[in-house]
């Protein structure tokens, strides 16, 4: 199998798949190494294809009804806890960015909408000793956020606003 082949079968399965699928994953299927399905990928996304990397693996971007930037700002421990009360009120965070003052924006996709989500992304910081992008930039952070009605926007805001998390005029 050339590469074309390989990336248009990579394609079909993104596209159908109900969860992220990784980059060993498809190096198994298809016999060659991680690598060269990670420069497979990055060729896809080259042509314009709309594919993010999650703590999970590659995955097309799902297109949702309503999407909100929202700031925060919090201690590592409580990401935990930010994260559920997105989740419980309807939400999934999509990513996280931060205003770095040497690189500027940084952006980390997440694609975060189940607590077993939550519970793997902040299993797997554990375990490789990570640290959250909002340590560089002491705390604050934005992420975009996924909803489906007005009202879980409200409700997700009003979560964050209730543990002191959401950061607005009034938070300086």
């Amino acid at each position: 199998m050339n590469s074309a082949e390989r990336q248009a079968q990579i394609g079909m399965q993104l596209s159908t798949a109900e969860k992220p699928i990784t980059a060993t994953s498809f190096a198994e299927q298809f016999g060659v190494s991680r690598q060269t399905v990670v420069g497979d990928i990055a060729l896809m996304r080259a042509r314009g294809e709309d594919l993010v990397a999650t703590p999970r693996g590659y995955m097309y971007v799902k297109e949702t009804r309503h999407q909100a930037v929202i700031v925060c700002r919090h201690e590592p421990a409580q990401a935990g806890d930010e994260m559920s009360r997105i989740v419980d009120n309807g939400g999934a965070l999509l990513d996280v960015i931060v205003d770095h003052p040497l690189y500027g924006q940084l952006r980390g996709e997440l694609q975060i909408r189940t607590h077993a989500e939550i519970n793997l992304f902040l299993g797997r910081m554990k375990k490789n000793q990570g640290k959250m992008l909002s340590e560089l930039t002491d705390g604050v952070h934005l992420h975009t956020i996924a909803y489906e009605t007005p009202d879980q926007l409200t409700a997700i805001k009003d979560a964050l606003r209730k543990a002191g998390y959401l950061y607005e005029e009034t938070s300086r």
